[in-house]
């Protein structure tokens, strides 16, 4: 464990004691909130990382190395950009999916491309979007937003 995580882990104990010395039953209740949220997405968290294992399982290191790390990290963006844009996962999914890729050898520029097209990007949901934006509004979004997503992915590659 790093020394942030450690860090924020003693601020929630702290901040859970001194929340129990001002009012107990409310932070009983509040726990309660918590877990049964918490028992609400359990399943679809495990399920979906259950998802990404089988995937990185089934997908050989060397095909994601490939095709993610040793292309151009301009094609290797922009082939990223194209899955983000057709796939619909949550992005609390996409995370750690991104981290896995990157592990197996992907570029890290290429999995920015990948989640900012996947956020901001609706080609599956173009046709909901389109319903009550119109075609144009739609086309216009999705066409900015994947070339802002492209920018964005390129800048992260400047910074880090």
């Amino acid at each position: 464990m790093n020394i942030t995580a450690i860090g924020l882990i003693i601020l929630a104990i702290s901040l859970l004691i001194w929340s129990f010395t001002k009012d107990k039953e409310k932070t009983i209740k509040g726990l309660n909130v918590a877990k049964n949220m918490f028992k609400g997405i359990a399943v679809e968290i495990i399920s979906i990382l259950a998802l990404i294992g089988l995937f990185l399982t089934l997908v050989p290191p060397g095909t994601i190395r490939s095709v993610l790390g040793d292309t151009s990290v301009i094609e290797a963006t922009f082939i990223s950009a194209a899955f983000g844009t057709i796939t619909l996962i949550p992005a609390f999914v996409a995370f750690p999916l991104a981290s896995s890729l990157v592990d197996e050898g992907a570029h890290l520029v290429s999995m920015a491309a990948f989640i900012t097209t996947l956020t901001m990007v609706g080609f599956i949901t173009a046709p909901i979007e389109i319903e009550y934006f119109g075609k144009k509004f739609t086309l216009v979004r999705n066409v900015l937003s994947f070339l802002a997503a492209i920018l964005i992915s390129l800048g992260m590659g400047l910074i880090l």
